[in-house]
């Protein structure tokens, strides 16, 4: 075994001694570097506390969005009287015209959503269980769909259901009918309606589509062996295994439709004000810029509240 002072290091089977430490003392009597301090010995090396490399993305956050955010809401209890008071946020909620924007905005985004679910869970079955040629690339077109901007749907929508669109024109061309048609609801709020379940629709199909494919088919053909008719293999077998995706996308298709701009501005749906678009009118045509900013704040309020519900969901969905 050999003395006390010898040991094995990394596996190399030769002793080497160790310095005891009177031996160390002595050598630092004797004006040397004691052995326990020389540079040759292993040195523990300082780490870098994580919120550190935390401060240089929280410092670009705060300087792009919570910076813009903050004087959002200073501005909001600024009144062009001068001083700081909530008498902006008084005659905001006092007007007509922003309690017709806030139910505009609400019926919209609850119609739009409910339509989306039911759309999205049926065009998910269909791909996600009846075979047909091409279904892959139509599910691989959703993720592409998924980048388009909302003006561009809505754009395809006025050149078929449009004053001068296609179906107005053929409607015409068919009877001799003068005048433009018909087709008159893409202005209307049932207009913006279709064009947001249109286009938020493979929100919803995304997630379903996720969900389907972890479903095990063992279970759909014991419950077809069993006499289960198809709607209800949906119902007792597929529908519960969906509910979680249902709601994650759900959650984030009326968290969307509450902030959508840009469909209700390209139908030229002059009738139709949402909360998006008062701020619009506010700070661009009526240079009121504490009503907008007052707007602007609690459009963000339940868009957030609603945020944070969508997160909720998400995490106990696994989406």
């Amino acid at each position: 075994m050999g003395s006390p002072s010898e040991r094995l290091i990394d596996g190399d089977r030769r002793p080497v001694a160790v310095p005891t430490l009177p031996q160390a003392l002595g050598s630092a009597r004797a004006g040397e570097t004691p052995i326990a301090l020389r540079h040759d010995c292993p040195q523990r090396t300082r780490k870098v506390p994580a919120f550190v490399w935390a401060l240089p993305p929280v410092a670009l956050l705060g300087l792009v969005f919570l910076y813009p955010l903050a004087l959002v809401v200073q501005q909001s209890v600024q009144p062009d009287t001068g001083g700081t008071s909530l008498q902006p946020y008084s005659d905001v909620f006092a007007s007509e015209s922003f309690r017709e924007a806030l139910g505009t905005t609400v019926w919209l985004a609850v119609g739009a959503t409910v339509g989306c679910l039911v759309l999205g869970f049926a065009l998910a079955l269909v791909i996600a269980f009846v075979p047909f040629p091409g279904g892959k690339a139509v599910a691989k077109f959703i993720d592409v769909f998924l980048s388009f901007p909302s003006f561009l749907i809505t754009l395809a929508l006025l050149f078929i259901y449009g004053t001068k669109g296609m179906a107005n024109g053929m409607w015409t061309g068919a009877t001799g009918a003068g005048g433009d048609g018909p087709f008159q609801f893409l202005t209307t709020p049932w207009g913006v309606l279709l064009a947001e379940i249109t286009y938020f629709t493979p929100f919803v199909m995304r997630p379903l589509l996720a969900a389907f494919s972890a479903i095990d088919t063992a279970q759909l053909e014991v419950a077809s062996s069993l006499g289960a008719r198809p709607l209800r293999v949906v119902r007792q077998v597929i529908l519960p295994e969906a509910l979680p995706a249902l709601a994650a996308g759900g959650s984030l298709v009326l968290v969307m439709c509450l902030n959508e701009f840009g469909i209700v501005l390209f139908t030229g749906a002059k009738d139709v004000t949402t909360l998006p678009m008062l701020v619009y009118s506010k700070a661009m045509l009526e240079s009121d810029y504490p009503a907008a900013c007052v707007v602007a704040v609690v459009n963000i309020a339940i868009s957030v509240g609603l945020y944070g519900l969508y997160r909720v969901v998400s995490r106990r969905a696994g989406a």
